[in-house]
């Protein structure tokens, strides 16, 4: 049975990951017979939102890897623990967190660097030549990781497209029930809610990503 890591960063749209896309991951992951693990950095998320009026929360503290195991059920571990040689592909969701907390591209731009554990995690797989799979914001890691040519989508969004490009890497449109395989590097990438106005429509893309992924494991 395929093993496959997803790296969560916190919980909710906002200032974690994407609810809706994690679930839809783990679940596209179980519906194809591999199981996953999920993992989260175990630091200071960079702020707390409150997710019904979008603002700020001034003064509260979370920390990522608690708040992203209200999502795996509290089956989860240390984004440092995570070990390249126990899984066959990556995954990663999106939501700001992806921004925020596993790298600084919503503070930084093109000129943004991952956190140390996602750095030493993303590059394990790539080394490795083992498949990874990103969702939503979360390809803007990609030119850090993989270098200059690595091809990605994050949909049709012009200004974070232009980024990914300034930051070496080949960006390409996508809509949001499709995917797009970087052959020679085993990325997939799919849209999810950079475009997605539903559940169903997310899913469309986030299960072929997985299907993919998988594929590319043999």
């Amino acid at each position: 049975m395929k093993r496959i890591a997803v790296v969560l960063s916190g919980c909710g749209v906002f200032d974690g990951s994407e609810i809706h896309e994690s679930v839809l991951t783990m679940l596209a992951i179980e519906r194809n017979g591999a199981e996953y693990q999920c993992f989260a950095p175990d630091v200071e998320q960079l702020h707390v939102v409150n997710h019904l009026s979008g603002e700020v929360v001034e003064g509260e503290v979370r920390n990522c890897l608690v708040e992203a195991a209200r999502i795996a059920r509290g089956q989860i571990r240390p984004l440092s623990e995570l070990h390249v040689g126990e899984f066959d592909a990556l995954v990663v969701p999106g939501g700001f967190g992806a921004a925020k907390n596993l790298c600084d591209f919503a503070l930084a731009g093109t000129e943004c660097q991952l956190s140390e554990a996602m750095m030493v995690a993303a590059t394990g797989f790539a080394q490795a030549g083992k498949p990874a799979g990103y969702l939503c914001i979360s390809p803007v890691m990609l030119p850090r990781i993989y270098g200059d040519g690595v091809e990605g989508t994050i949909g049709t969004d012009h200004q974070t497209a232009a980024a990914f490009n300034a930051m070496g890497g080949q960006h390409h449109p996508c809509a949001v029930e499709a995917i797009h395989v970087d052959r020679r590097h085993k990325v997939v990438t799919t849209p999810a809610y950079m475009l997605a106005d539903s559940l169903s429509q997310a899913a469309e893309g986030i299960d072929a990503l997985v299907v993919k992924l998988l594929a590319l494991c043999e």
